[in-house]
């Protein structure tokens, strides 16, 4: 299946009633969750995502959020740093709350959904955009949780989408280099949907 086929299903999910917002907001709300319950001495620790550190993986998420609004808008994404460097230890909830505020201004119209969002790497409609930015910010929220002993209460309504596509939005071949995952880690078909979308983008559950 293309990107193409993944949008249109996306946007055929909008007007039949699952507004793909949902997903989104709700992952984005599990992530602020889960950066505000990080304590200060875990900042330095090691994560599943190699390379990042608990605090580089907060930096990342509030920097996600940041892309939502910049591409939601019409803008490229990849204007807005990777990592929030500019906010304190102490300003989580400020910048979260912040970029919250400005991602639900853009998306509230449902007229984003048909829109061509920039991503970066491909440009999709709104709705597509969503389950990207939802699958991005539950695994980097999974990745947070990992490193630092959470164990969050994950919806599933916010992880269905970014299941559903997960094997033709990044195949099983070829990984490494470009596609910036590592191999497929086999769960059992049953798993929870959190753990099948982990092993599905490299992580061990």
């Amino acid at each position: 299946m293309s990107m193409t086929e993944i949008s249109g299903s996306s946007e055929n999910e909008a007007r039949a009633g699952t507004d793909p917002r949902r997903a989104l907001f709700k992952a984005v709300a599990l992530a602020g969750d889960t950066v505000a319950a990080v304590r200060p001495e875990q900042y330095g620790n090691t994560s599943p995502c190699p390379d990042y550190s608990a605090r580089q993986l907060a930096q990342h998420l509030v920097a996600v959020l940041r892309r939502v609004s910049v591409a939601g808008s019409g803008g490229h994404p990849f204007t807005v740093p990777s990592f929030a460097e500019d906010v304190r230890e102490d300003e989580w909830q400020k910048a979260w709350e912040d970029g919250v505020r400005d991602a639900e201004a853009v998306w509230s119209d449902p007229a984003v959904l048909g829109k061509s969002i920039e991503l970066g790497f491909a440009t999709v409609p709104g709705a597509a955009a969503c389950i990207v930015y939802a699958t991005e910010l539950s695994l980097h929220t999974w990745d947070l949780a990992q490193a630092t002993g959470q164990a969050p209460a994950w919806d599933a309504e916010a992880l269905a989408a970014p299941v559903a596509a997960m094997r033709h939005a990044v195949p099983a071949e070829p990984r490494g280099g470009p596609v910036p995952f590592g191999p497929v880690v086999e769960v059992p078909t049953d798993a929870p949907l959190i753990d099948q979308l982990a092993g599905w983008y490299g992580r061990q559950p």
